[in-house]
This record gives structure tokens, C-alpha cells and sequence, in this order.
């Protein structure tokens, strides 16, 4: 599969994955402020953005395309992002092609199973929440953006969220509202993305030494806790952690400057 991408800047390639709902669109502002130093590319993964929709949407499918992309590109080598569900997506391409990363940043999420009986994940229900409205709304009955926005904020208070969602809306050349995103497939894949690509995943392969590793979170996030660290040290026994105060899991939206910082930093 060609994936859609953006492009900015030169020099040695980095590579940045979005997440769940997410798109190139949302990196482009991380992606200038890196332009100097980086030749940054932008996909956007499989059933998001401006990619082709498909009718499924597994870690497998997403290696595979990263590997095409690779080669569409002509890249050798890279440094890699991946933020939430492209971190799942960075992760499992790292441990396959340990050739074509040269160094490895994973942004709030872990190598984990969210579904776990013994997690207490309150995300999940977000994620449901927003499937739900994925389903239901007829977006050919409103009439503007602001109807939409009326609607999402009578569902979701959290305005990062919100606005991630309604970027995934544009009007036809008929003029009506449909979803950029494969809402369906998205809808039918959620247990798979949240729950894969966890430690068991990688009984078999760790310990991973093979390229330089950096974990990030937000504290006001529960996407990476304690507990996790000790599993991701497992996995990665010489990784470094880096933990923003102040920041929840969209670290690229309420702290792009730190975060910019801290790729230079461990690039």
C-alpha cells in the first residue's frame, strides 16, 4: 500500500507516526520546527488521513506498509517516532526491521495489553464513547462546522479530542460531511489496537539492544505508569524514560517546544 505522506526539511531522516483518529496533519507543526536538522516525513497510516481505506487495519497490516513506505521513499535508515498507536506500530516495525531504525522514540503508550483484566484503564471508555459517536451521527444532516462542533462538545469535553475528531470530517465536491477516516474498520479493529503488540509479543525477542530507545509520557496521562517501566525495561533493558510534568497524552499539542527539544536531544 502507497501511503499518503508529508515532507519538510533535509539532512538524516526522521520518521513520525500518528496515532488512533490522528494524521500527518497533526505533526506538521513538530515537523517545521524540525526541518533544520531533519529530513521529517509524515505518513498517514492505513484507513487515516489521506491514505487508502482498506477492510482491515492490524499491527500486521501497519508493518507492512511502513516496510512499502520505506521503499517508496528510498529510505535506508531512520530515526523513528510513533505516538499511541503509531508507537504500537514504531515498536513492532523496530523489533522486525532492526536494520531500518537507528534510533527508536516511543511517545505515551506502552507495550501493553490496555484490556487486561487487571487494568483499570478509564481510557477505554473515552475510546468507546468516541466509537459510539463515530457510529451514529449522520453527517450528511448537518449543515456546518459549527453544528458539528455543537455536537462533539455535547459528547466530549476534552477540547484535544474534539478537535482531533473533527478534523477527520470534510465536505464532498457534493457539499455534504463525511469522515476522512475509515470509521467502521476503526470501530471494528479497536479491541486489537489497544490490547496487541504487548509483552507477551515480544517474550520471544527481548531483550531489544539493537538501536537506542527513549520512551516519553505525560504525567497527567495514564498511558505509561510504573509498572509499565519495569516491563518496557524487560523488553529494552537500556531504554531511557523522559516524563513531561504538566502534560497529558497529546505531549505534541501541550508541549510541542519540549518535545521538539527532546527529539534534537536524543537525535
Amino acid at each position: 500500500m502507497k501511503l499518503h505522506y508529508r515532507k519538510y526539511g533535509s539532512g538524516p531522516v526522521l520518521i513520525i507516526l500518528h496515532g488512533l483518529y490522528g494524521s500527518s496533519d497533526n505533526w506538521i507543526t513538530i515537523a517545521k520546527q524540525l526541518q533544520e536538522w531533519y529530513t521529517v516525513l509524515l505518513p498517514d497510516l492505513r484507513n487515516h488521513g489521506a491514505s487508502p481505506h482498506t477492510s482491515t487495519h492490524t499491527f500486521a497490516d501497519m508493518t507492512d506498509d511502513l516496510a512499502q513506505f520505506y521503499e517508496d521513499t528510498h529510505t535506508k535508515d531512520a530515526f523513528l517516532i510513533g505516538h499511541s498507536m503509531g508507537g504500537k506500530v514504531a515498536m513492532r516495525f523496530a523489533a522486525e526491521y532492526p536494520e531500518k531504525v537507528n534510533r527508536l522514540m516511543i511517545i505515551d503508550i506502552a507495550p501493553k495489553n490496555y484490556l487486561a483484566g487487571d487494568s483499570n484503564f478509564k481510557h477505554i471508555r473515552q475510546h468507546e464513547m468516541i466509537l459510539e459517536i463515530l457510529q451514529n451521527p449522520d453527517l450528511t444532516k448537518f449543515r456546518s462546522r459549527k453544528e458539528l462542533d455543537d455536537f462533539f462538545g455535547s459528547k466530549i469535553k476534552e477540547e484535544t479530542v474534539r478537535h482531533f475528531l473533527l478534523k477527520n470530517i470534510h465536505r464532498t465536491h457534493g457539499g455534504v460531511f463525511e469522515w476522512k477516516i475509515n470509521a467502521r474498520v476503526l470501530r471494528d479493529s479497536f479491541r486489537s489496537i489497544v490490547s496487541e503488540i504487548d509483552e507477551k509479543w515480544f517474550e520471544e525477542r527481548m531483550p531489544i539492544t539493537a538501536y537506542p530507545v527513549t520512551f516519553v509520557r505525560g504525567l497527567n496521562s495514564e498511558y505509561i505508569g510504573d509498572e509499565d517501566w519495569k516491563v518496557i525495561r524487560m523488553i529494552y533493558p537500556e531504554a531511557n524514560l523522559v516524563s513531561f510534568e504538566g502534560a497529558g497524552h497529546w505531549l505534541h499539542v501541550e508541549q510541542p517546544t519540549r518535545l521538539v527539544d527532546t527529539i534534537k536531544a536524543k537525535g
